[in-house]
């Protein structure tokens, strides 16, 4: 099987950083497209940004210019770099990924991790 787990999430003040990062584990053959979502309070989740293993990236407009993702394919690893937060980004941020376990090609989510910005 395989497992996400993040990390990186707490809270921070507005205008500060946090890096959140997610590992995939088990039986890996390959990690496709790797993304995070956040759900806030009474709002729908909604898709923050996404990356393939080719390094394509793609942003919400909410958090272009301040968030960054990457990814260590080697370590199948995403990370979400976060610049400049906001109390508006409050909210579970959870990481998703299309994986072939050399079998099939399944979509994993992670258990969540909260990031909270005080103003």
């Amino acid at each position: 099987q395989v497992q996400l787990v993040e990390s990186g999430g707490g809270l921070v003040q507005a205008g500060g950083s946090l890096r959140l990062s997610c590992a995939a584990s088990g039986n890996i053959f390959v990690a496709n497209v790797m993304r995070w979502y956040r759900q806030a309070p009474g709002k729908q989740r909604e898709l923050v940004a996404a990356i393939t293993s080719g390094g394509s990236t793609n942003y919400a407009d909410s958090v272009k210019g301040r968030f960054t993702i990457s990814r260590d394919n080697a370590k199948n690893t995403v990370y979400l770099q976060m610049n400049s937060l906001q109390p508006e980004d409050t909210a579970v941020y959870t990481c998703n990924a299309d994986i072939n376990d050399y079998y099939r090609l399944l979509t994993y989510w992670g258990q969540g991790t909260q990031v909270t910005v005080s103003s």
